[in-house]
């Protein structure tokens, strides 16, 4: 076989393995609102948007998904509140700081954790952090918000870091060495100089670790209460959607009115990681570094 037509079959076949891809998540997007869309039919777009009610099995159902969408929201800003300054912090000190044999040691340990089953994390939060947040804090239930937040960030650290290290390893030493040669010091060439030719690489660590969050479904499922209420502290029990289809939609009677909502509610799920995932290549494509530190 020739050079030229090994190329040619290499490359027909990684199109193949791209188109195949491509396919099947079109597929999957196909299903998804071929089941949920049915739903509005009957019930108005807007009431299900804004309705603060979730009784799909009163009479007459009420399918208002407004309280799983704050809870969604709530959920994953605290969690990246937590786990966005802790993932960078510790990508810096990895990418900056450590020593070589340190760094060896620790990034093995960091990169572990994003191989903890989301179960394992879950029940983590409910026999040791839910007792310690009601006895130190007084909650009334340690299966809360907060609770949720604090595993999700735990679950989202290793792919902030991971991310932001690469990105902080692309940045050319010569950048380094200049800003060091102008008699800035380490820390500040880390701020000034490391920090900002990474932004794009760091920026999408961000916006893939809240997308990490937002679409987890076992670790909510298990310790963030279960309550359809709009959260009002962060010690309250909420229900964001993906808790909400995976604990429903085994007991949804086969294209009723609440398999179609659950369906509808997985499709307001997937636009959301769909916006944080366009968000990640916008904040990419502004901050595209130039030279060999882009990503």
């Amino acid at each position: 076989m020739s050079r030229e037509l090994k190329e040619k079959s290499i490359r027909w076949l990684l199109t193949g393995v791209a188109f195949v891809s491509l396919l099947s998540l079109a597929c999957i997007m196909l299903f998804l609102f071929m089941e949920g869309l049915p739903l509005f039919a009957d019930y108005p777009l807007w009431d299900f948007l804004t309705g603060h009610l979730w009784y799909p099995t009163s009479e007459p159902p009420e399918f208002g998904i407004f309280p799983l969408i704050m809870g969604s929201l709530a959920v994953t800003i605290l969690a990246s509140c937590i786990a966005v300054p802790l993932g960078i912090m510790t990508a810096a000190y990895l990418a900056e700081i450590a020593a070589s044999r340190t760094r060896r040691i620790v990034k093995p340990f960091v990169e572990l954790l994003a191989a903890l089953p989301s179960v394992v994390i879950g029940f983590f939060g409910m026999v040791i952090v839910a007792p310690f947040l009601q006895d130190w804090f007084g909650a009334d239930t340690g299966l809360n918000l907060l609770n949720a937040a604090l595993m999700l960030a735990f679950m989202s650290v290793p792919t902030i870091c991971s991310v932001a290290e690469d990105a902080l390893f692309a940045v050319p030493r010569t950048l380094r060495e200049a800003s060091l040669a102008l008699g800035a010091t380490r820390w500040e060439t880390l701020i000034r100089v490391v920090i900002p030719s990474a932004l794009s690489g760091i920026g999408t660590a961000v916006m893939l670790g809240m997308s990490r969050a937002i679409g987890e479904t076992m670790v909510v499922l298990m310790v963030a209460g279960g309550a359809a209420i709009i959260p009002l502290s962060i010690f309250d029990p909420v229900r964001p959607m993906p808790a909400s289809i995976a604990a429903e939609m085994a007991e949804a009677p086969f294209r009723g009115d609440h398999y179609f909502a659950l369906f509808a509610t997985g499709i307001v799920l997937f636009l959301f990681t769909l916006l944080f995932n366009m968000l990640a290549f916008r904040i990419a494509e502004k901050h595209k570094q130039t030279g060999s530190s882009g990503l």
